[in-house]
This record gives C-alpha cells, sequence and structure tokens, in this order.
C-alpha cells in the first residue's frame, strides 16, 4: 500500500485531534473521534486508513485514560478491556456506513452519514454495554433500558459529529479552493 506524505500528515493529525480531544475536558461523548471517522471515510484513498486512524486514535487514548485517569479502576497496565471491543466496532460500522454514504463530500451526504454513522454507533456501543454490564437483565426491556440510558451520550456524539465533521468537512474544502484558486492564477500567469 503506497502512501503519500499529505495523507501521512493529515492521517496523523487526525489522530492527535481525534485523541486530544478525549483526552481534554469535555462533555460525556463531545470529541473529534466521530467526526475524524466520518472525514477519513471520504478522505483516504486506502480505505483500510479510513479504518486505521480513528481506531488508532482511540486505542492511544484509551492506553493515556486506562492507565493514567482511570489506573485505580483497573489492576496493572491495560493494553486492552474487553469492554473497548464495543466502541471500536461502532466506530468500524461507522467507518464503513459513511465510506458507503459519503461519494463526493457534499452537505446532504455529510449530514446523512453523520446521522447514520452516529446511530449506528450508539446501538452498537448501547447494546455491548447491555451484553457487558451485569446491573442489565439480559431481556428485550433491559435492553430497551440501556438505550434509553444511552440518549443523553447520543444527543451529545451527534452535535460533536456534526461540529467536527463540519469543520474538517470545510477546512478540506476551502483548502481544496484556495489551492484551485492558486493553481487558476498561477496558469494565467504562465
Amino acid at each position: 500500500m503506497k502512501w503519500n506524505k499529505k495523507s501521512v500528515v493529515i492521517g496523523l493529525l487526525l489522530v492527535l485531534l481525534a485523541g486530544a480531544s478525549r483526552l481534554l475536558p469535555h462533555w460525556h461523548n463531545f470529541t473529534a473521534v466521530g467526526g475524524v471517522a466520518l472525514f477519513g471515510a471520504f478522505y483516504f484513498r486506502h480505505r483500510l486508513w479510513s479504518y486505521i486512524v480513528p481506531l488508532v486514535a482511540m486505542w492511544l487514548s484509551d492506553l493515556i485514560l486506562n492507565n493514567l485517569v482511570y489506573q485505580g479502576f483497573h489492576e496493572g497496565f491495560v493494553w486492552f478491556s474487553k469492554y473497548m471491543i464495543w466502541s471500536y466496532v461502532g466506530i468500524a460500522i461507522m467507518v464503513l456506513a459513511s465510506s458507503i454514504i459519503i461519494k463526493y463530500g457534499r452537505r446532504k451526504e455529510i449530514l446523512i452519514g453523520t446521522l447514520t454513522g452516529t446511530i449506528l454507533f450508539f446501538l452498537v456501543t448501547n447494546f455491548g454495554a447491555f451484553v457487558m454490564d451485569p446491573i442489565y437483565l439480559k431481556t428485550p426491556s433491559h435492553l430497551w433500558l440501556a438505550y434509553i440510558a444511552g440518549l443523553p451520550f447520543l444527543l451529545n456524539s451527534l452535535v460533536a459529529n456534526i461540529f467536527f465533521a463540519g469543520v474538517l468537512f470545510g477546512l478540506s474544502s476551502l483548502v481544496k479552493l484556495k489551492s484551485s484558486v492558486a493553481q487558476s492564477s498561477l496558469s494565467r500567469e504562465v
């Protein structure tokens, strides 16, 4: 798989943005990870990298959170925990759905991709909470309770994903516009 320098730099910047947004104080689930997943699904030509970028950001920030911030809740160093899989699968499904929906980077596609990806992430992660948390009896009514308990997080995720995807897609469009203006002015000078 061939990488160009620009994609590597963009990928690293996105990992830093998504990871930092989880480490800095924020509202619950108001981070850049979803926006990075949505943008990466559109931006990266190599589909594998659209998955790697948000998942690496999640894993690195989980490594810091679990071993520094929440170390009192764990015994020893935590490289990975079984509860984390639900968030990672949710992000991967968000990338998959977004890569199918967001083809040309149009506002309508971005909005539909953001709504779809956010809802799918919510469904997967709250199903994971239902499966993993012993507080929930394994009945349909308790599954429903797990989804109801997650609604405030869904709202924050949706607002964050709209905000961060909007910023990332907007910056990308601005860079393309400035690049095409510069290119056309160069061609006129020649």
